[in-house]
């Protein structure tokens, strides 16, 4: 019987685990200016956006044209230009998100930037951003009708918007966008967030209505739970403080709670 020797196995030192260094997170001011670009990028976009000087320009031109000349005055080309930018700016606030859905970019977007809050957030804040320059632009070219009116007719412009009530109407069209970008988080799709804003601010005020008219008690206590009610008194001037607890309320069960849903609805939604 002849015995069986197995050669001892040296010791092999383990090899040294490279490690790879993490990459550092993609600053947040970055982030926030390929959003703001992309909101340009696209014909689509480009063009909306030019519509709010375009829509200024022709609201403008046509209170000069049409309307009466020695009795026309600031707060005129204001309102005459804000009704297209309650329109208009809502618009932005949806495609700023569901943008990302149509195009097929949100799995690019999210690979590059895996917090999507941060995606999120930078959208967010872009559109209260755009919409507030948009005002200011709508502001400075009523101005310029004003001003217009004031060398044809030979009389004194009228300023009469004061900064109070130019901030409360800011803040009635940021709503508006706000709840713009809260119906493209719910929906994210552009076709169904902007049919489900219109049917919010045309729809829902015709049914609140013929409601009022049959029921005193909603009558009452219709601003209670209609944005529309409360939100457009901002363009009318000052409010009570009963209307600004209204306000607030309607802002957070049209706007707000929406708005969480949709967050929380995108952030744990599968991305393809």
């Amino acid at each position: 019987m002849t015995a069986t020797t197995v050669d001892a196995v040296p010791d092999v030192a383990p090899t040294a685990t490279r490690s790879r260094p993490v990459p550092a997170p993609t600053p947040f001011r970055r982030v926030l200016r390929v959003e703001l670009r992309k909101m340009f990028d696209t014909r689509s976009g480009f063009w909306l956006m030019a519509s709010i000087v375009i829509t200024s320009v022709i609201a403008t031109a046509l209170t000069v044209i049409l309307g009466n000349r020695d009795t026309l005055d600031f707060e005129d080309f204001a309102a005459a230009i804000g009704s297209p930018m309650s329109i208009v700016l809502p618009i932005i606030g949806v495609l700023a998100v569901t943008s990302e859905w149509s195009q097929r970019t949100a799995l690019t977007t999210f690979t590059l930037v895996p917090h999507r809050s941060r995606v999120l957030s930078a959208k967010v804040l872009n559109t209260l951003a755009i919409g507030l320059v948009s005002m200011v632009i709508a502001l400075g070219v009523g101005a310029l009708g004003n001003l217009l009116t004031a060398m044809i007719t030979g009389n004194d412009a009228v300023w009469n918007i004061s900064a109070g009530t130019f901030a409360q109407i800011v803040l009635a069209n940021e709503l508006g966008m706000l709840l713009g970008f809260a119906l493209g988080l719910l929906f994210r799709n552009s076709p169904a967030a902007i049919v489900g804003y219109f049917v919010v601010i045309l729809v829902l005020p015709t049914l609140s209505g013929a409601l009022a008219s049959a029921q005193d008690w909603w009558a009452d206590n219709a601003g209670w739970f209609d944005l529309n009610q409360t939100r457009f008194l901002l363009f009318d001037g000052g409010l009570s403080g009963q209307e600004w607890a209204q306000l607030g309320l309607t802002s957070v069960l049209w706007i707000a709670l929406p708005l969480l849903l949709g967050l929380r609805l995108v952030l744990r939604s599968e991305v393809k």
